[in-house]
């Protein structure tokens, strides 16, 4: 560190002199006195920098020196950056230029490779997903390139630079599932060559979006605080574009651009308009916190939704033939410009004063005014102006339901009412055919609109005529709040097909529509019920029918969810009202019969009982059919959003309502109880939903909107529960006006979440329905409407018998309804049950698996018998790479295929049938890599372990088509279904070992390459839910880590000098530590103090992420080409910076929590310790620890005994400071780790003092203090783990009892010193010692806790013999009661039982042992060492009190030690199982010994195949001497010259 520390001065030094002489050579006055400002910040902090450098190098174990360097660094950093600022950001600016090129390039052949693959790929579904994901990436390009040119043609522009920094970050995403799903698919593509280049493709948009990701991130650092005036430069912008549109518009030159569409531009205004909302809710939800990089982005975002709007309000009007529509849109989309600069302008004066409540009060009314402006935009869009003016016409009509009377009827009640039944008829007509409309052209809303406006005056009309025939008051208040109910509704209709029309692929909208006219219906009806006065049982019909026409229209194109029910849950719905068949067959019996009899008021119940049922049969029939055709694997599944838009818009209205009645004067106090009861219902929902959005979204800055929005909404609503307690309590007008001012807030809060939420990057995206899916809905489709015709034909024909039920005709008539609607029900269920989802593909998928498998059974039996032909067409590389992906897309399809199992059905034909798709390929790739293996062992190796994933995903299947993703039956599979799920993980596991080991054995890195890219991708990708740990958890972890792949770094270094064939392993080691750091990292990031901290720790683990890649790579082609030193140096320089990069991430960590930090750290050193402690004892024990000159003990007690005393006050100070704050803590571990250091030392001095003949003596008082040392290690450990815990918590309770065995084990040092040279008490002393060392290593043993690692049973029955030993000796020492013997004995019994406590755990929990084994083999240990201990403690009695009594009952405890240790045995033979055997039996040894001849035979008649006869010398005839021609050695000599000689 201090060496780094000089080199740093150096060049900082030369930096400032460089500023400097750019300043003395500046004209500009100003820029001179900025240079020299910046040089001499430079010097003052390098200067600040060298002094804590000095410091560090005098005390260099002083952690608080090191930290004062550390910061010094940083503020060098910090001033260095400032200086450079400009030269920095240039540079990082053109780094993101080259960076977006690439990535632009890379996309754009992935794209093309993707194109020429798609004929020749197998899986539809891999294909059209991949198509999905290159749509999106091509529409990013442009927008990519368009940011580098204008960056390039505009080098010192900061709007130019932030608009490539935006359109980067934008790219990143649809980049990374774009290179997803060109993975998923190169699997199943057939032709070698495409599948090649898209993986190659691939490969290299990976590397480039990892390049763009980095320098985007540096980027985005540099030029972080200018995003508000480049927000407000591209809206200013987007204002001219505009009026240069108006003037194009006026001139009659405004032309739709290519691609555009009145649909298109139409449907993207409304997305635009929703996002817009969104990046304004969220802009001041960061002005409110007044954090200013946050607001930057936040009007950044609001810019760039603002740009979009301005394109399809250009495109609207471009496909508008009407000028005047023309300029109407154009106007409003500038006044929407106009007012979102205005907001801009007030979020930069707001954010820089963030408390004061004027600047907030401005802000929100200018976000109002945008608003209102959005609003304005959408309704100038073709057929909106229609439904306002169809809405406007609602309005103004009901106005005559205000009147206090109504003048008097000129009609007969009679007439009025026939003409109130004929408007009512017209009115649901209307409503049902702006159901349609709202799906077709604008033209039709528009047409549609105006009719229903039309026919709801005239039914208005009608209803108040009708109101005027009514003789009293009540009767007449009872028609108008009909009216008033059907003019609500009838508005409500008008507003959701004006939203559909806008925007026709909002998820829910289809249904808010079809439930706003059947509401329509219901109040209509009310209303005819009410008023007329017919036969009974006729308006019963007549409303029948209006209900049957309403639900009629969800069969007509069920391509979007109903409801939320199963397809299983459908499918009881039917069966339930169709008991309906029972109570249809009842309610059918029951209408012909009270018909036939009269019984009109029966009648009219058995009709309104059948309607009920016939709306429940076809809504279950309507979501099936979705269910069905959304779940054919051709079709595309939709997508579930992040949040529901509707659940918030429903939460807000119903707060907002709530909130009135709050306020209303005439509401009462039990009307306020209940108003704040939906009040706190529905804010708690909203709160939970934001919780949850939050965890789940992979955004930060959504995750941080959401927390924010979700504490605003909680904060308000807890000071409006606070006003309504008060009112309650004393109901007056001052606590109403309170109450009345802590709605506001309240209602602004949850405005601005609902505008958040409605974000279309929130939205689920619908599915999309294939004509194969449209197919299988049809059998479902058809019967329900078969059923609805013929019900409908039945009530028409029922309801003219009830007044004529002498007409015969007529009967025969009823009964064919009667039988065509059984019929198309019994039909119905049918065709549900044989059109389960998922079945037939589980079907097709078990047939594709078995093919698989009679294939790789008889690639095994060519293999046995050595016929298996290599695959000449590809290269073992390829093979191997097909064989990795394969099994990494069937490892991510396991949980999805038994999540659809369980509970969605819909969701199980695509999962199988991905999954099925998948082991083709990789059964082809195993069979032709298998070929290409010379080791017969590996072959049989990989077929084996392929077929063994094809047999556990067979069970799979099996068990998935049994649950059917039925929750009922999946609860009797659950058990089943779990176990196929671990043996396919498992089965997974295995072969992606085997594979990955193939592969680093053979230099083959490209996988590992992937593994890490991926492993980078997912820390910005996926989301995850509530982390289980605290950040102490995952820093624990992640230091482990990163510990070990700076170690495998070095390792890396090494071998590649003496060894390069293993760098392949280290490679993979290296690839599975950095997969384990980045999984940990996400939650690590998740839990971390602040969200700055959190994405420090992505960062860093991201830039290690690269940095292993690179080294990966280089070490596959060392290991390719071992002598090529350019390489070596290459592979060298990446290890460095790897290793550099490792302490980035360590410091990071660091910063998260300092003072748990420090406690890990000082753990390791603690450990480091007590591994020094046993080392001495490993000398002192050989009798080699010799005292240094003529030193004493005396010259050292005093030393240990003050030493000791200190430790005690750190173990204090450490234990108060550990629910302290970090820094607290961090000094107090810091403290007592230099203090156990002083002891060790000290503690080694004096026992070496204590001379070399006396070795027991030397191990007693090195044993003392290394138990102190265990016991800080273990108190260090509870203190980080209680860190920041409340005093209740099971952690606490945990270091209470770790700093009482400190003090106990101090205690014990501190009474072993003052004994050690007292001959009489010496033994003594040490057998206590040794009985308390006991106890605590059985309390460790009788942790449920695991152990770090496991052994074998043989291990463990070799660690007993050692108490066999120890017993022998402690017995003797019993008996003679010397205190050396005592001694040797206390050490001894300390090394014997701790060996045993340890080996017994670690072999009880090997994986392969049972739980019974493991609970019997535990028991025994305990009982041994409780035996062992009793021995101990009554040899203590004998030598305080040694009678021939005390002395001859040692036999005893000595035989139940023995006992013990033969039930030990006993468990752990019990631990080997059937199949082990005995290393040291004969027949074993002479059979593994025959076995290994054999092997030595194969390989040896392998060699002699291999042999070529040598090329027969040409003999020259020489003039050779005699002496030249016998030079040949007579052992070489051809004893027959016609035969070649063989060469071995």
């Amino acid at each position: 560190m201090v060496r780094q520390a000089r080199i740093l001065a150096q060049a900082t030094s030369d930096l400032v002199n460089a500023i400097k002489a750019d300043a003395e050579g500046e004209t500009d006055l100003e820029n001179s006195r900025k240079l020299l400002s910046a040089a001499k910040i430079l010097a003052d902090a390098t200067a600040k920098m060298v002094e804590a450098a000095k410091g560090a190098a005098a005390h260099p174990d002083s952690e608080e020196q090191q930290q004062r360097l550390r910061e010094a660094a940083e503020g060098l950093r910090m001033a260095t950056n400032a200086a450079a600022q400009n030269a920095i950001k240039k540079k990082l600016v053109h780094k993101l230029e080259h960076a977006a090129k690439q990535a632009a390039a890379s996309a754009t052949q992935t794209i093309a490779a993707a194109q020429h693959a798609a004929s020749s790929n197998k899986n539809p579904a891999a294909q059209q997903q991949l198509v999905q994901s290159c749509k999106v990436v091509a529409e990013q390009i442009p927008m990519l390139v368009q940011g580098v040119r204008g960056s390039q043609s505009q080098p010192d522009s900061p709007s130019a630079q932030l608009a490539l920094i935006a359109a980067s970050q934008n790219f990143l995403q649809p980049g990374g599932k774009m290179v997803a799903a060109a993975k998923a698919t190169v699997p199943t593509i057939t032709d070698q060559a495409s599948a090649m280049q898209l993986s190659q493709c691939a490969k290299n948009l990976a590397a480039a979006l990892a390049e763009l990701r980095t320098a985007a991130q540096k980027a985005q650092e540099a030029c972080g605080p200018l995003e508000i005036d480049s927000a407000l430069g591209l809206v200013q912008s987007l204002e001219r574009d505009l009026q240069e549109a108006k003037a194009a518009a006026r001139d009659g030159k405004l032309k739709p651009l290519p691609g555009e569409t009145m649909e298109k531009c139409a449907q993207d205004l409304g997305n635009s308009t929703k996002a817009v909302s969104s990046a304004i809710a969220h802009l001041l939800g960061e002005v409110a916190q007044g954090n200013e990089n946050y607001t930057g982005i936040a009007a950044r975002d609001v810019a760039q939704a603002l740009r979009s709007l301005s394109q399809a309000a250009r495109g609207v009007a471009a496909s508008t033939p009407d000028p005047q529509a023309q300029s109407a849109m154009l106007d409003c989309a500038s006044d929407v410009m106009d007012k979102a600069n205005n907001l801009i302008e007030e979020a930069r004066k707001a954010v820089a004063k963030p408390g004061d409540p004027e600047s907030q009060q401005r802000l929100a009314q200018v976000a109002k005014a945008v608003s209102q402006a959005l609003s304005r935009c959408v309704n100038c869009l073709p057929g909106q102006r229609d439904v306002d003016a169809a809405i406007r016409m609602v309005g103004e009509a009901s106005k005559r339901l205000l009147a206090d009377s109504f003048p008097p009827s000129t009609k007969s009640f009679q007439e009025a009412q026939s003409q109130l039944n004929q408007a009512a008829a017209g009115l649901n007509q209307s409503a049902n055919e702006l159901v349609q409309a709202s799906r077709g052209t604008p033209q039709d809303l528009a047409k549609s609109s105006g009719k229903f406006g039309q026919d709801f005056n005239e039914f208005l009309q009608a209803g108040v005529e009708m109101a005027s025939q009514s003789p009293n008051k009540e009767d007449q208040a009872q028609v108008v709040s009909n009216l008033k109910s059907i003019s609500m509704s009838s508005s409500k209709l008008l507003l959701a097909a004006k939203a559909l029309s806008a925007d026709p692929t909002a998820p829910n909208l289809k249904n808010q529509l079809a439930a706003a006219a059947r509401a329509v219906t219901d109040s209509i009806n009310q209303l005819i019920t009410m008023c007329t006065q017919q036969a009974p049982g006729q308006k019963e019909c007549d409303n029948a029918l209006r209900e049957l026409e309403t639900v009629k229209e969800l069969l007509e194109n069920p391509t979007q969810t109903v409801n939320d029910m199963s397809y299983f849950n459908c499918l009881d719905s039917v069966m339930e009202n169709s008991k309906v068949s029972d109570f249809l067959t009842g309610s059918m019996a029951g209408i012909s019969q009270n018909a036939k009899n009269s019984k009109l008021p029966e009648f009219g119940e058995s009709i309104s009982a059948a309607s009920k049922a016939l709306c429940g049969l076809t809504e279950a029939a309507a979501q099936a059919a979705y269910l069905v055709g959304v779940s054919d694997p051709n079709s595309q599944a939709g997508q579930q959003g992040l949040v529901d838009p509707t659940q918030f818009a429903r939460a807000n209205q119903a707060i907002q309502m709530a909130c009135q009645n709050l306020v209303d004067p005439a509401c009462t106090q039990s009307q306020v109880l209940s108003a704040a009861t939906i009040v706190a219902k529905h804010t708690s929902a909203l709160c939970n939903t934001c919780r949850v959005a939050s965890s789940r979204t992979a955004n930060p800055v959504a995750k941080r909107q959401f927390v924010q929005s979700a504490k605003e909404v909680a904060n308000s609503t807890a000071n409006l529960v606070k006003t309504i307690k008060a009112l309650d309590g004393e109901f007056n007008e001052e606590n109403r006006e309170r109450c009345r001012a802590a709605t506001a807030p309240l209602i602004e809060a949850v405005d601005n979440l609902t505008a958040f939420a409605s974000n279309p990057e929130f939205a689920t995206v619908p599915a999309q329905i294939s004509p194969e899916g449209r197919r299988a809905m049809e059998p479902i489709v058809s019967s329900a409407k078969t059923m609805l015709e013929s019900s409908a034909g039945l009530i028409q024909t029922a309801r003219s018998l009830a007044v004529n039920p002498k007409d015969p005709p007529q009967w025969s008539v009823l009964a064919g309804h009667s039988r065509t609607v059984s019929d198309s029900i019994k039909k119905l269920i049918t065709n549900m049950r044989d059109k389960a989802p998922g079945q037939r593909e589980c079907d097709e998928a078990i047939e594709v698996l078995n093919r698989c498998m009679r294939e790789v059974d008889q690639a095994s039996l060519a293999a046995i018998s050595q016929q298996l032909a290599p695959r000449e067409d590809i290269s073992q590389e390829a093979l191997h790479n097909q064989m990795i992906t394969a099994v990494q897309e069937i490892s991510n399809l396991i949980e999805p295929v038994a999540s659809a199992a369980r509970a969605e059905a819909s969701q199980l034909g695509h999962k199988v049938s991905q999954m099925a798709q998948y082991f083709e390929p990789l059964i082809m790739a195993a069979i032709g890599a298998a070929s290409k293996t010379p080791n017969h062992q590996q072959q049989m190796n990989l077929l084996d372990q392929t077929k063994t994933l094809a047999e556990s995903a067979l069970q799979m299947l099996y068990t998935a088509k049994e649950a059917g993703g039925n929750p009922k039956q999946a609860a009797h599979t659950q058990e089943a279904l779990e176990e196929a799920v671990q043996m396919m993980k498992e089965a997974v596991e295995d072969l992606t070992t085997t594979l990955n080991e193939a592969a680093s054995a053979a230099g083959v890195v490209g996988g590992m390459v992937d593994s890490i890219t991926q492993a980078i991708n997912q820390l910005d990708e996926g989301p995850m839910g509530e982390p289980e740990g605290t950040f102490v958890d995952y820093q624990t972890t992640m230091v482990k880590t990163a510990k070990a792949i700076a170690v495998t770094v070095q390792e890396m270094v090494t071998k590649s000098t003496t060894n390069p064939d293993e760098l392949g392993i280290l490679a993979n080691q290296l690839t599975n530590d950095y997969g384990q750091l980045a999984q940990e990292a996400k939650p690590a990031a998740l839990t971390a103090e602040n969200e700055e901290i959190g994405s420090h720790i992505k960062r860093r683990v991201q830039e290690l992420g690269h940095g292993c890649a690179a080294l990966v790579t280089k070490a596959g082609a060392l290991q390719c080409s071992p002598s090529d030193a350019y390489t070596k140096k290459e592979l060298i320089e990446s290890a460095r910076k790897v290793s550099e990069k490792v302490s980035h991430v360590l410091a990071a960590l660091q910063a998260g929590n300092r003072g748990t930090q420090a406690c890990i750290t000082a753990a390791s050193a603690v450990s480091g310790i007590i591994a020094d402690l046993d080392t001495t004892i490993m000398f002192a024990t050989a009798g080699t620890l010799n005292r240094e000159n003529s030193e004493t003990f005396a010259d050292h007690r005093e030393g240990i005994l003050k030493t000791a005393k200190a430790l005690v006050e750190d173990t204090k100070v450490l234990v108060q400071n550990a629910t302290a704050s970090q820094e607290k803590l961090a000094q107090a571990a810091q403290s007592s780790v230099s203090t156990i250091t002083r002891l060790a030392e000290v503690v080694k001095l004096g026992a070496a003092s204590l001379g070399s003949e006396d070795p027991e003596t030397q191990v007693v008082l090195i044993n003392a203090v290394k138990d102190v040392a265990k016991a800080l290690g273990d108190l260090i450990g509870a203190t980080k783990a209680a860190a920041g815990k409340a005093g209740d918590d099971p952690a606490v309770y945990q270091l209470k009892n770790s700093a009482k065995v400190m003090v106990t084990n101090v205690t014990s040092l501190l009474k072993t010193v003052k004994a050690v040279e007292d001959e009489a008490t010496k033994g003594t002393r040490a057998l206590e010692a040794t009985i308390e060392h006991i106890r605590q290593e059985l309390a460790v043993f009788s942790s449920p806790v695991p152990p770090a690692k496991v052994s074998t049973p043989e291990d463990f029955i070799r660690m007993t013999k050692g108490i066999t030993m120890a017993t022998a000796k402690a017995v003797a020492a019993g008996n003679s009661c010397r205190q050396e013997d005592v001694i040797a004995t206390a050490n001894l019994s300390r090394r014997a039982i701790a060996d045993m406590l340890r080996a017994c755990k670690e072999a009880a929990y090997h994986p392969e042992v049972s739980g019974d084994v493991r609970q019997r083999a535990l028991r025994f240990g305990k009982e041994c060492a409780d035996g062992y201990l009793e021995l101990l403690e009554h040899v203590l009695v004998i030598l305080q009190k040694p009678t021939h009594e005390l002395k001859q009952q040692l036999a005893g405890y000595s035989k139940c030690v023995a006992s013990s240790v033969t039930e030990l045995i006993q468990a752990a033979e019990a631990m080997k199982g059937t199949e082990w055997v005995d290393p040291e039996d004969p027949t074993v040894i002479a059979e593994n010994e025959l076995l290994g001849a054999a092997a030595a035979i194969e390989a040896a008649a392998k060699k002699l195949e291999q042999l070529k006869p040598r090329a027969k010398p040409k003999v020259a005839v020489s003039r050779r001497g005699p002496a030249a021609q016998h030079s040949t050695p007579p052992r070489l000599r051809d004893p027959h010259p016609s035969l070649p000689l063989c060469t071995c």
